[in-house]
């Protein structure tokens, strides 16, 4: 009896949002490596009839991209953190000013969200009692554990996983035909973008039919862009 109830525990403590920082950023960075690194081989290899310029611009293409993927999710996120600190220095700062006002201010925001004024002012004094300065974090800045920035966690995923997307459309490049290239990176990135949607929506608890529709109509409309580009251009690369 003891065990199914430690399992049913265990079921119940299942939460998806705590994967969102991580997978956010894997998601993203693997799918603009699929489809970064795709469309640019896609758009040279529809304006040139040799292998080697769109190996060259595709390898390009991947280097550059993890690169800029990791040091713009780090600046990004590290922005994000500034902000968050220089919040959290503020109400350090506004605890000691003014610690009434805090706390009314606190109390407003739990008879906000449904409680009674005298039960809202209770939970606020207790909450104040014990930690005063994370209650205001959690409850008035609305940071926490779960989504509170981490910069080289995130700059690491999004460079990684853009990585690892954009050698699959680099190995294409590599091995199939150039006659038919354009058509082949296109099949088989729409290949990875669905096997990619459908890991990323499983691992967040998400519909994978949705993410599958999603990802194949915006990679589609990305490569097929690119591709008239090249085509219209026409451009023949030596």
């Amino acid at each position: 009896m003891t065990k199914k109830i430690d399992e049913l525990d265990n079921y119940l403590d299942i939460h998806y949002i705590n994967r969102s920082n991580w997978l956010r950023a894997s998601v993203l960075g693997a799918n603009d490596g699929i489809l970064s690194t795709a469309s640019i081989a896609i758009g040279v290899a529809a304006a040139s009839d040799m292998r080697a310029p769109v190996i060259l611009a595709t390898l390009a293409g991947l280097v550059a991209g993890a690169l800029s993927m990791a040091a713009g999710e780090y600046v990004s996120v590290s922005s994000q953190t500034d902000v968050e600190k220089a919040d959290i220095d503020r109400e350090k700062q506004e605890l000691e000013d003014m610690p009434e006002i805090e706390l009314q201010r606190l109390a407003q925001i739990y008879e906000k969200r449904g409680l009674k004024k005298e039960t809202a002012l209770m939970v606020a004094k207790e909450l104040t009692e014990h930690d005063a300065l994370g209650a205001h974090i959690r409850d008035e800045l609305g940071i926490n554990e779960i989504n509170q920035a981490n910069p080289m966690q995130a700059a690491f995923a999004s460079g990684a996983a853009f990585t690892i997307g954009g050698l699959l459309p680099f190995l294409v490049t590599l091995f199939l035909p150039l006659k038919s290239m354009e058509y082949s990176l296109y099949g088989f990135a729409i290949f990875f973008l669905i096997i990619l949607g459908a890991l990323a929506a499983k691992t967040g608890g998400s519909s994978i039919a949705k993410a599958i529709i999603r990802i194949t109509f915006w990679g589609t409309v990305a490569m097929g862009l690119t591709a008239l580009v090249g085509y219209f251009f026409n451009v023949n690369v030596v």
